[in-house]
């Protein structure tokens, strides 16, 4: 059973070696353990829900507290503490176009708001209820869940949008196929939501974003259906699946896609190499998207990241061992891990990985074998639960991220760094950040952050210290001409920042949208807009 507080599967562990707590202490100081409410305690404190009578609602305690938050910090704040504020006031589980048709009437009849709930794991504040105001009714979309169709002529799969990433790709592969969106979160996000939040996967520069994957679909507005026919190309005016895409549950009900599938790989494998520094790393990097060398995935992680990647995974005998191999050969304290992969066909993918050495030895850089890409692999969707482990520790992680252009990737990323780094001095605690850059392109290229902190006493003061932090690496991106969100979406914690990256007129005109076809402002309120 998944966590109700935390990430992942209740059965699944992510110990945290000796070593490694020691790392953090050193870093941080001691984390102090501190006491979560029990389940007991916050479902006693769930209200009686509001709703009126519906056969396709359910209006039990726990699912609705198991729909109340996603995974932002602020949101393990509140679950951590039991302090959760607002529930829904009910959970459907719909499954079938008919039944999301019908719950979205009952919505207009009744005045009540309506959520998209794909996997529960957005990070940015989705999925929350706001506090106040009509009741809120949770659309919970695992149940449309099913392959449709596979059109192999033309690599076509269209898929229910409540499907999750690993059943995409078992029923893709059984017909031997795959779509190749692999998000962190792959494991429990879902279709839908990828596509609502404008999702970018691992690797994305062989596959593709999801906007790359989503060739059409159906969303179910208040207003009607909307359909997305699955052109190859098109030029009869603006693409309305554009508008579809990062729209977050305000526009309509993703109910299906229709997805641009490949035939599985004939190989694939992951490769890593170290500089002796991040700025050698990142310009290998750069090189290798500008010459579009066809490899899979590339990141290229700041000495920071390559010192705590390696001391959180606990292989105390092989870092030994690869630092004194790397000081041998003069790569010293500010080494830096760059991680890259080759997919597709067997001839292409040794050309690849010809090509990206070549760029990587003409950089600095030191090939050291498959031993750490197989590592990278094994555990890439392991990691967040990492997240739970360092919480019961004492210690609170968040990430976030941006794109900017190659002329200020190194400028926006260090002062990143500096911002977070004595974000907290206030209050005479140290944060613990790094970063590594990937999902590039010709013109620029993603930065993404993570960092920790020591939990306080009072849940508040966790929260307080999130959006001091946050509030501070925000308008550096923004001073730096970033987007605000490269892969996250916008939610609630973004949406501040949103009309700087917008300007007026485009917030005008999505509101218009908004307004156009949900005129009653039924759907996820207060996300992506303010109205």
């Amino acid at each position: 059973m998944k966590r109700w507080n935390g990430w992942g599967e209740e059965s699944h562990l992510y110990p945290l070696p000796d070593s490694a707590a020691r790392y953090l202490a050193e870093q941080l100081g001691a984390g102090a353990c501190l006491p979560d409410a029990a389940i007991e305690q916050v479902l006693a404190a769930v209200p009686p829900s509001r709703l009126a009578s519906h056969p396709l609602i359910s209006v039990d305690p726990e699912q609705r507290l198991r729909h109340a938050r996603g995974q932002s910090l602020p949101d393990w704040v509140a679950l951590r503490s039991g302090q959760i504020g607002n529930f829904p006031d009910g959970v459907a589980y719909p499954t079938s176009d008919e039944d999301v048709r019908k719950l979205l009437a009952y919505a207009q009849k009744t005045g009540v708001k309506i959520i998209p709930y794909g996997g529960g794991t957005s990070v940015v504040g989705h999925i929350n209820p706001l506090p106040g105001g009509a009741p809120v009714l949770t659309l919970d979309l695992s149940r449309l869940n099913r392959l449709l169709e596979l059109d192999e002529t033309s690599h076509l799969a269209t898929f229910e949008a409540g499907i999750a990433g690993p059943e995409i790709e078992r029923q893709l592969r059984a017909r031997g196929y795959n779509l190749g969106h692999f998000p962190q979160s792959f494991e429990f996000s879902t279709l839908g939501g990828w596509i609502a939040t404008r999702s970018s996967g691992q690797q994305s520069y062989y596959y593709g974003r999801i906007e790359d994957l989503f060739a059409g679909g159906h969303v179910e507005t208040p207003i009607g259906g909307l359909e997305l026919p699955p052109h190859p190309a098109s030029a009869a005016g603006p693409d309305i699946r554009q508008l579809i895409l990062g729209s977050e549950g305000r526009l309509g009900v993703i109910t299906r896609a229709t997805l641009r599938v490949r035939r599985l790989p004939e190989t694939e494998s992951f490769h890593a190499a170290f500089f002796h520094d991040w700025e050698q790393g990142v310009a290998a990097l750069q090189a290798i998207a500008q010459n579009g060398i066809g490899v899979s995935m590339v990141r290229s992680s700041n000495a920071t990241e390559t010192t705590t990647t390696l001391a959180l995974a606990g292989k105390d005998d092989l870092v030994k061992w690869a630092d004194r191999g790397l000081r041998t050969l003069r790569y010293g304290e500010a080494r830096c891990l760059f991680v890259f992969g080759v997919t597709g066909g067997r001839r292409t993918a040794r050309q690849a990985y010809r090509q990206a050495s070549a760029v990587i030895r003409e950089h600095g850089g030191l090939l050291t074998g498959t031993l750490i890409g197989r590592m990278w692999r094994k555990s890439r969707f392991l990691t967040p639960y990492l997240r739970n482990t360092l919480w019961e520790r004492g210690y609170a992680l968040d990430t976030l991220e941006s794109a900017v252009k190659w002329s200020a990737v190194m400028d926006t990323a260090n002062e990143i760094l500096a911002v977070l780094k004595n974000g907290l001095t206030d209050v005479n605690e140290r944060v613990l950040a790094f970063a590594h850059l990937s999902h590039v392109y010709a013109d620029g290229a993603s930065i993404y952050v993570t960092y920790l902190y020591r939990r306080a006493q009072d849940p508040d003061e966790t929260l307080r210290r999130w959006q001091v932090l946050k509030g501070a690496a925000s308008r550096v991106i923004l001073a730096h001409g970033g987007t605000i969100s490269h892969q996250h979406g916008v939610g609630l914690d973004h949406a501040p920042y949103l009309a700087a990256e917008k300007g007026e007129l485009g917030m005008r005109l999505l509101a218009a949208a908004r307004r156009t076809l949900d005129p009653q402002g039924v759907l996820n309120p207060g996300k992506l807009l303010e109205d």
